[in-house]
């Protein structure tokens, strides 16, 4: 059987600068980390492309980052445009970058209002700290977005544990939505289909003027 091809996907990053956006893209880049000490901070829109296969179908993430520019208000059309899917980040050992989901979240209700939002709680390698997120607040939140939220994930930079399950599964849930949006069309089509077949043809002597 041939492979379906899937249009390209874009996902983008969004959380409070330092959750990890940037070690999580170059995780999903060249499967690389870089600590503290040896990074340097870069500015300017970046994204990169990667295929996954979802049984006979192939789809092409084109994953976005902002570079550090977070607080640039002119990223935002650019950024958010088009966008099919978006990773809520934020990071496990710091409970300000959760709690300001919200107003990310309102950002991508906003200007990409057709996207798949997931959320990413990275740094989960704690080393036998105690998270200052916990999962039931996660659900909470999740409870309280309404449906929202398509899933919840995991994720650790450092070690890489977490990242290719949840590229693969985002991968996975694009591929749906992308499915359902066909099906959709194509009822659509069929009814506009029907509904000019339905339409009387006009009598060219009932609708001459008989003035």
């Amino acid at each position: 059987m041939a492979t379906v091809r899937i249009p390209k996907q874009k996902v983008i990053l969004c959380g409070d600068y330092g959750v990890g956006k940037s070690s999580l893209f170059r995780r999903f880049t060249n499967n690389t980390f870089i600590t503290e000490t040896d990074r340097k901070s870069t500015l300017g829109l970046d994204h990169i492309d990667r295929e996954y296969n979802v049984g006979e179908k192939q789809i092409k993430l084109q994953l976005w980052d902002t570079g550090g520019m977070e607080r640039v208000a002119s990223v935002t059309s650019s950024y958010y445009k088009f966008a099919e899917g978006a990773i809520l980040v934020f990071a496990l050992d710091n409970a300000a970058s959760f709690h300001s989901l919200s107003q990310h979240l309102l950002d991508i209700v906003t200007y990409a209002e057709n996207a798949k939002i997931f959320i990413c709680g990275n740094k989960s390698d704690l080393e036998g700290r105690e998270p200052e997120v916990s999962d039931e607040e996660v659900e909470a939140f999740c409870e309280q977005c309404h449906s929202l939220i398509s899933a919840t994930y995991k994720t650790s930079c450092r070690t890489g544990n977490g990242i290719e399950a949840m590229f693969q599964d985002i991968s996975r849930q694009l591929v749906q939505a992308n499915r359902s949006k066909m099906e959709l069309q194509e009822l659509e089509r069929q009814s506009f289909q029907i509904d000019k077949a339905n339409e009387p043809e006009l009598n060219e002597e009932a609708s001459a003027c008989s003035c």
